[in-house]
């Protein structure tokens, strides 16, 4: 692998690589892009573009990524290319290849950052981002109730709150979309996810605590022409995606993208009155324009988005049009409508390649109406986002500088039961990096950003990331950082809506719901090595992180009646382990198996406890398997991923009825997900899979569900499936 030499020259060579099929182009990340005869050279972005020195006396530009055919450019002049590397498998002679991973680690990012490619996504036949993670064991993935269907992710131990989730590097999951944005976003619209554990970097906010997901869309002018993806499950869950792309001119191309989804049919397999998953149905298009002017160094985007998602869980004869808000039935309905216009405009100098300026933008409106039984919800949040980031070199490109300005607005207006929260937030800021490349084993990026909230105040953020290489194929990783953010107790737990506790905020006089901001550092460790077993490629990852908060909002449920908010008084931490090994065990056929353990614990009012429904101990394993594609396209692939959780801490009942005390630990639980997919061509292929094969159900999730109304109905115990063994079949169907 060549590493990112760079001289004192005035001039860059920028291009971009991709990678090319019958179907369609795609950008092509970590392709070696350096000049012949040289040492100089680089390694294309996540988005597949490079920049590396350019000066006359370089002619020969060569391009390669195993499992492609090498190409060799004549570069006469310093002009903005665009190549499309060949599989391997389509020439005449006969070659050794490697398959590109479909999730995959750099050697080379001085961030702790996993690459989860499109095809990773297609192993689950994921349909919205929140099922997007079930291949990956970085992130945890569990149902947040036993009613509302909706899955939370974790990463480091720590709700998705903790995680700066952002969509093309503009935060999108947030404020009143915290709960369910993530199953806003089809995972067909996904191109690519990029996961970086730890606080990141300080270019995209200061809110990021345990790490960042940054979703990649797919672009106009790289997605097919028309895509079709029709899904249906046992469980009799239907889902339509339809993409149509086009190009306009030769500069512009927009796209238009359709899904839909809905769920109509009551299924209560576990015989406690109370639907096992939610009828739901969906409505959500999105129009996206890109321009490209490679001559004057311009791009941008601009998405235009509707979202209409209405869902009702509750018990099996429960009618809204007469029985909500009383006592008939227990019933619950979140009806959410959202409208979103983002843009993205990018300029490189074309005197000055390695000078360029971005700025983005994100206007969202936001307005959910719940009820969950007698407890009503409802929010409307307007946010405005903005972000200027300026990039260019000090002397030469060992030394690259971000610097730039961001603003956010947000304003909300919520309704909990008979009382009204309204509040006004808004934050301007600066930020600066600072990149450092030895040209040989040693890269750093430190940023610190400043900032002056409203309701915050004036605050710094600081942050470090190094990576270190002691030897070839190695990569040892070492992070800190700081992070601070404004808790929305409500929008961020309302699957504690669906209970009867009575809901208590402990004023300490703070601008947020009488509470102070939270504030937490996080510290990290990671070493990843490459390394040949039995003749094939592998890789072996250990992972330490530490959360430490200095401020926190805890939520306790400790007492079966009731939901506490305060401020930490004492200690709270999150320690977090991994060690993840990936092996290509023969050709077409990739182990993936992983260990995490996880010690978090918080100073509760009735004392220090681990946090309740986190499993200390899991394992993981993904095997997957894909015959050899013949020259029609058409092949096999077969997916299966296991996960075993260990016993979760369940919170106190002690206080309840006998009969409905539950023990100190849950049982173990295991889970085995399998897919196969027949790809007839490169046009059409068909998958069929099963979650859940073992048919594993946590029995009676909801507790006192013969009394809803009570004062012991919980629904909010849960830590494994509800539902049982779920199977579906889909189709894909593409023109390029």
């Amino acid at each position: 692998m060549f590493l990112a030499y760079t001289v004192k020259a005035q001039e860059q060579l920028e291009g971009i690589i991709l990678e090319s099929s019958t179907t369609k182009e795609m950008p092509l990340p970590g392709a070696n892009v350096y000049w012949l005869g040289s040492s100089i050279g680089t390694i294309t972005n996540n988005d597949g573009t490079f920049s590396l020195p350019y000066k006359f006396s370089f002619n020969k530009l060569v391009i390669s990524y195993v499992g492609f055919k090498t190409d060799t450019l004549t570069v006469n002049e310093n002009k903005y290319i665009k190549h499309v590397l060949q599989a391997s498998n389509e020439l005449d002679a006969v070659t050794v290849t490697s398959r590109k991973q479909s999730t995959s680690r750099s050697f080379l990012k001085t961030t702790n950052t996993i690459t989860v490619s499109a095809d990773e996504l297609l192993k689950a036949a994921c349909c919205n981002l929140s099922e997007s993670f079930e291949t990956n064991p970085s992130i945890d993935v569990n149902f947040a109730d036993a009613l509302s269907g909706t899955r939370q992710i974790k990463m480091l131990g720590l709700n998705s709150p903790y995680i700066l989730i952002a969509t093309e590097n503009i935060p999108s999951i947030r404020g009143a979309s915290q709960a369910y944005g993530l199953s806003f976003i089809p995972g067909t619209w996904v191109e690519s996810i990029q996961i970086t554990k730890g606080s990141g970097s300080v270019v995209n906010g200061f809110e990021s605590i345990s790490g960042q997901i940054n979703a990649e869309l797919v672009k106009p002018t790289t997605d097919d022409k028309l895509f079709v993806n029709l899904y249906g499950a046992s469980n009799e869950r239907l889902e339509l995606n339809t993409h149509l792309n086009t190009k306009i001119s030769d500069k512009w191309s927009t796209g238009v993208y359709l899904h839909g989804n809905t769920h109509q049919e009551k299924h209560d397999v576990n015989n406690d009155g109370f639907l096992d998953m939610p009828l739901f149905h969906q409505i959500n298009v999105m129009n996206r324009w890109q321009y490209t002017n490679t001559e004057k160094g311009v791009v941008s985007f601009i998405n235009l988005r509707y979202l209409n998602d209405e869902k009702q869980s509750g018990q099996l004869d429960f009618n809204p049009e007469t029985d909500r808000e009383t006592t008939n039935f227990w019933g619950s309905e979140i009806n959410t409508e959202r409208f979103e216009v983002t843009t993205k405009l990018g300029y490189v100098n074309p005197e000055i390649p390695y000078q360029s300026l971005g700025f983005q933008t994100a206007f969202s409106h936001h307005k959910q109406d719940s009820y969950f039984g007698l407890n009503i919800y409802d929010i409307q949040h307007n946010s405005f986002y903005s972000n200027l980031v300026y990039n260019t070199i000090i002397s030469d490109s060992r030394h690259k500088v971000k610097t730039g300005l961001s603003f956010t607005y947000d304003r909300y207006d919520e309704s909990v039961n008979t009382t009204l929260y309204e509040r006004t937030e808004n934050s301007f800021g600066g930020f600066f990096e600072y990149s450092y490349d030895n040209l040989d084993n040693l890269t750093m990026t430190a940023g610190i950003r400043a900032d002056q909230h409203n309701r915050l105040g004036f605050f710094i953020t600081p942050r470090l990331h190094v990576r270190y290489t002691p030897w070839e194929k190695s990569a040892l990783r070492a992070s800190v950082g700081r992070g601070k953010r404004s808790a929305n107790i409500f929008a961020e737990n309302q699957n504690l809506f669906a209970s009867s506790r009575q809901i208590n905020i402990l004023n300490s006089g703070g601008k947020i719901y009488g509470l102070d901001p939270e504030i937490a550092w996080n510290y990290g460790v990671s070493y990843l090595q490459g390394f040949n077993l039995f003749g094939r490629n592998a890789d072996v990852t250990f992972d330490y992180y530490r959360t430490d908060f200095q401020n926190q909002v805890v939520v306790d449920w400790e007492n079966p009646f009731e939901i506490n908010f305060y401020n930490l008084n004492g200690e709270s931490y999150a320690n977090s382990f991994q060690v993840e090994l990936n092996y290509n065990v023969f050709e077409g056929f990739d182990l993936r198996t992983a260990y995490k353990y996880y010690d978090i614990k918080t100073d509760y009012n009735s004392g220090m406890l681990q946090s309740p429904l986190i499993p200390r101990n899991r394992f993981f394993m993904n095997v997957a398997y894909e015959t050899p594609k013949k020259e029609d396209g058409s092949q096999w692939k077969f997916d299966a991923t296991y996960n075993w959780l260990d016993s979760q801490r369940l919170p106190s009942t002690q206080l309840s009825p006998t009969e409905f005390q539950l023990g100190e630990l849950s049982p173990t639980v295991g889970t085995l997900n399998l897919q196969v997919t027949k790809v007839f061509s490169t046009n059409f292929e068909l998958y069929l899979g099963g979650e859940n094969v073992t048919n594993l159900r946590q029995p009676n999730p909801v507790l006192s569900p013969d009394n809803p109304f009570g004062s012991n109905f919980d629904a909010n115990f849960v830590y494994g499936p509800i539902f049982g063994s779920m199977y579906y079949a889909g189709l894909r169907f593409k023109i390029k």
